[in-house]
C-alpha cells in the first residue's frame, strides 16, 4: 500500500530537515537533516525562504519524474533549535493542509550504523529530541527517514558526538550518504512507503 493512502491526493508532502540553525552547527551530525534538506531544494531548483507564518525557512515544488509520478512538496528547516522542532513544524503542516500521513522528518540516528538509513512510519522518537517534540507537538503518524550517524566511541557523551562535526573519514563518504537519503526521500513521496523501504532500507 502507498504511503499516501487515504491522504488528499492534491495536498502536498512536507519534508522536514532536522537540525540547529546557525554556522556553528553546520557541519554537525545532528544537523544531517539540513544538509539532506539543502540538498533537495537544489533538486527542486529553488532557494530557501523564510515561511510566512512559522520560524523555519522553505522551498516548495516537485519531485519525482514531470508529468509522470512528480509529486507537489515543500522541503523545510525549522529555524528552532532541535529540540523545538514541533512547532515550526506543526505551524507549516497547518499552513500548507498536509495530512499527518505526508509529513516526514529527515534526522540523525545514533543506533544504526553511519550511513545506514531506515524509512519508517510512525513509532518512538528514541530519545532524539527534534522527533519528541514532533510527536508532542502531532502525534507519532509522520513518517521517518534515519540517517544512521552510529554511537560515539569510548565514554564520549552522546550529546557532545551529535554536535561534532563529521570526522575526516566520515567526510570522504559524506556526500554520497547525504544524496541517497534524499533520493529515498524522492522514493518515499513519489513511490509509498512500502518500495522506498524496499530499495533504501539497506
Amino acid at each position: 500500500m502507498a504511503a499516501s493512502a487515504g491522504a488528499d491526493e492534491n495536498a502536498p508532502w512536507l519534508v522536514a530537515g532536522l537540525g540547529n540553525p546557525g554556522p556553528e552547527y553546520a557541519g554537525n551530525r545532528h544537523n544531517v537533516g539540513f544538509m539532506v534538506a539543502d540538498l533537495l531544494a537544489a533538486r527542486l531548483g529553488g532557494r530557501f525562504k523564510r515561511a510566512a507564518r512559522a520560524r523555519a525557512q522553505v522551498v516548495e515544488g516537485r519531485l519525482g519524474v514531470p508529468g509522470v509520478s512528480s509529486t507537489r512538496v515543500v522541503v523545510a528547516k525549522p529555524l528552532s533549535y532541535m529540540n523545538l522542532s514541533g512547532g515550526p513544524v506543526t505551524a507549516l503542516r497547518d499552513f500548507y493542509k498536509v495530512p499527518l500521513e505526508r509529513v516526514v522528518a529527515v534526522h540523525d540516528e545514533l543506533d544504526i550504523d553511519y550511513g545506514v538509513l531506515r524509512l519508517k512510519l510512525g513509532g518512538g522518537d528514541n530519545g532524539h529530541n527534534g522527533l519528541k517534540s514532533m510527536t508532542k507537538a502531532m502525534g507519532p503518524a509522520y513518517h521517518r527517514v534515519r540517517f544512521g550517524i552510529g554511537r560515539p566511541p569510548g565514554r564520549m557523551q552522546v550529546a557532545d558526538f551529535v554536535l561534532k562535526d563529521f570526522s575526516s573519514s566520515e567526510r570522504k563518504e559524506l556526500d554520497y550518504f547525504v544524496d541517497r537519503a534524499a533520493d529515498a526521500v524522492e522514493a518515499l513521496v513519489t513511490q509509498g512507503l512500502e518500495r522506498a523501504q524496499g530499495s533504501y532500507n539497506s
